[in-house]
């Protein structure tokens, strides 16, 4: 469903500042995978994000959605392909839209509108039964604007609309980093059902090791714009903190420097 063929993304090239971000990435996601990704501090994991996405263009490399070559398409059309949450609430929704007006812009994104009324009937009740799945009584608030959400419940929403057209691939980027530890233990487990119920090919960034290797089938480190770990199956299921650290300290010859990651 995903290939990452050797991409390579360098930021301020030639010029004092060069930072390779993406060093030779090469990375299969069959259909259903769910991976999780940790890396320190500037390891290169939300670029790699970015790029899947194209909102960042890669300097060398391809990318392979589906079978259909995106590497060098615009962000505007390989969204069709791909749907997302970002780490800041805020992003990905319409503040000043009610909730049934931004759950309507999902369910129709790419689709060709009419003149007809934007949110039929039907759809209103779709809403509310999808709504009604997380348990926070929105259901009952389709017409309250979405900048009047808690952090915690705009997420949820977000990640409902990311998912609404079960896209070809989901990108998760740290999107609990800015909630609460029990706001995001609930949208974790709203995820996993979603993915889950839905058999999403799944990518998501985290800083916390525990979430890391409790969701998903497969676990990857990333380093200095590298790949320099990864396991599946029962060998990720045996996993702990101490052996993730460990490892990075083997394949990296230093210390795991992410102050976020160390204290989750």
């Amino acid at each position: 469903m995903l290939e990452i063929k050797n991409v390579t993304k360098i930021f301020n090239a030639a010029t004092i500042n060069e930072k390779v971000a993406l060093n030779g990435v090469s990375l299969t996601l069959q259909d259903g995978d769910f991976v999780t990704v940790i890396g320190g501090n500037g390891a290169g994991k939300s670029t790699l994000l970015n790029a899947v996405a194209g909102t960042y263009p890669v300097d060398g490399g391809n990318i392979v959605i589906d079978g259909v070559d995106v590497t060098k398409m615009p962000e505007h059309k390989r969204a069709k392909y791909v749907g997302r949450v970002f780490q800041d609430p805020m992003t990905g929704t319409a503040a000043d839209m009610w909730i049934e007006e931004n759950l309507s812009l999902a369910k129709y994104r790419g689709k060709r509108r009419g003149l007809g009324w934007s949110i039929k009937a039907s759809d209103r009740a779709e809403f509310k039964e999808l709504l009604k799945t997380l348990d926070l009584g929105l259901e009952n608030r389709l017409s309250t604007k979405m900048g009047l959400l808690s952090g915690g419940q705009r997420q949820t929403v977000t990640l409902l609309m990311a998912t609404m057209q079960k896209p070809q691939l989901l990108l998760l980027d740290e999107h609990t980093a800015a909630l609460d530890p029990k706001t995001a233990d609930k949208v974790l487990t709203l995820t996993k059902d979603i993915v889950e119920k839905n058999k999403l090919t799944t990518l998501m960034i985290t800083h916390n090791m525990k979430d890391a290797l409790r969701l998903g089938n497969r676990i990857i480190m990333m380093h200095e714009g590298r790949i320099i770990f990864e396991a599946s199956g029962e060998e990720k299921q045996k996993l702990t903190v101490n052996d993730l650290l460990e490892k990075f300290s083997q394949v990296s010859k230093g210390t795991f420097a992410n102050d976020r990651m160390l204290l989750s």
